[in-house]
């Protein structure tokens, strides 16, 4: 007999996993980690409006691929948090999910275990550990919104949102974020294209309607109010764009859209030519912003572990080095440790004049 079937003819199976709510039951919010998430939101979200005149500052692994050391690293920066928290307020980036241009390693919910055996079910429970774990710790966190359903499983545990380069112009991704409870930071193209992150600030401000899943797994429409508590991220391009005359030329250009001139800069990605240790330049870079007076700078990003560099995963998984970034290479904890402390201490006056 024929094989005449019109629809799933490039699917090999579908396999139903646990719902956002049977998740959350495994990992439930207790007072303590409600207050944290509540209490960073809020903070985000008062550095944005200029109620708090502290850098927002998202730093750590490019990507989470060990739970235990991204443990020991959030230990770490739990207390230079506190150590700086008056001129400095501290996010840990924790960011499970991984765009590719072709193909790779996609993130610990994808394949947790880093052997193609995509074992999605298993990547939630250790995200969702991971975020509780630090939430306990009293340390805010920062997620990417790659996936449009991954949110309903893990946002509640999120301070701060980023949408990536190769998304900030996807619909799917603007209308998402209208709904998110966090702050957002929309990152421009990777040709460098600004415009499309100012659209999607003007976008993710108004209501949307679209079609997800509930906290039940049920497919649903989702009713947003939208989101203005929103920002864009210069993460270079062809070239990089966080020096005096791009970011000049940025804040006109939100300004001009009706939008606060906010902005977060990445110092790692294009704008530190993808080498470590070009971070730090590109933060003294901003460090001589603010000391010259800029107002608009209120974010910086950095990627940082717990040891400099980075890895390719191996075959025999016994292999890895531990701390070592399997994606971007990143600089290691205690450069991380110095040029925070050297930046806190730099722009502490200026700051109190913004």
């Amino acid at each position: 007999m024929t094989d005449n079937r019109i629809e799933n003819i490039n699917v090999n199976a579908e396999q139903a996993i646990l719902t956002p709510n049977e998740l959350k039951d495994l990992y439930p919010l207790n007072e303590n980690i409600i207050k944290t998430i509540a209490q960073g939101q809020k903070t985000v979200k008062d550095i944005l409006n200029g109620e708090d005149k502290r850098i927002l500052v998202v730093v750590g692994p490019c990507s989470i691929h060990d739970i235990k050391s991204a443990k020991e690293y959030a230990s770490k920066l739990k207390v230079l948090a506190d150590e700086l928290e008056d001129t400095l307020y501290i996010v840990m980036r924790v960011y499970f999910e991984k765009p590719r241009t072709t193909v790779g390693w996609q993130g610990l919910i994808n394949d947790p275990h880093l052997d193609n055996s995509f074992e999605l079910e298993e990547g939630l429970k250790q995200a969702r550990e991971l975020l509780t774990y630090i939430a306990e710790l009293g340390l805010p966190v920062a997620g990417e919104a790659l996936d449009i359903v991954t949110p309903q499983y893990i946002q509640d545990l999120i301070s701060w949102t980023a949408i990536g380069a190769r998304t900030t112009e996807s619909q799917s991704h603007r209308k998402m974020a209208s709904g998110l409870s966090s702050a957002v930071g929309f990152k421009n193209g990777t040709d460098g294209n600004i415009e499309i992150a100012i659209n999607a600030l003007e976008s993710v401000e108004a209501p949307h309607n679209f079609i997800s899943i509930d906290p039940d797994g049920h497919v649903a429409v989702v009713r947003t109010k939208g989101n203005a508590n929103t920002h864009i991220i210069l993460r270079g391009g062809k070239e990089p764009n966080y020096d005096v005359e791009s970011v000049t030329e940025y804040e006109e250009r939100l300004k001009k859209a009706g939008l606060p001139a906010k902005i977060m800069i990445d110092c790692s990605h294009a704008n530190s030519l993808k080498k470590a240790e070009n971070q730090e330049l590109v933060l003294k870079n901003i460090e001589e912003q603010i000391l010259n007076g800029n107002k608009s700078i209120m974010g910086v990003m950095i990627e940082s572990n717990l040891f400099f560099g980075k890895q390719s995963i191996p075959q025999d998984l016994s292999q890895l080095k531990y701390g070592v970034s399997v994606t971007d290479e990143c600089i290691g904890w205690e450069q991380t440790d110095q040029i925070l402390k050297d930046f806190a201490q730099t722009i502490k006056e200026s700051l109190s004049k913004r």
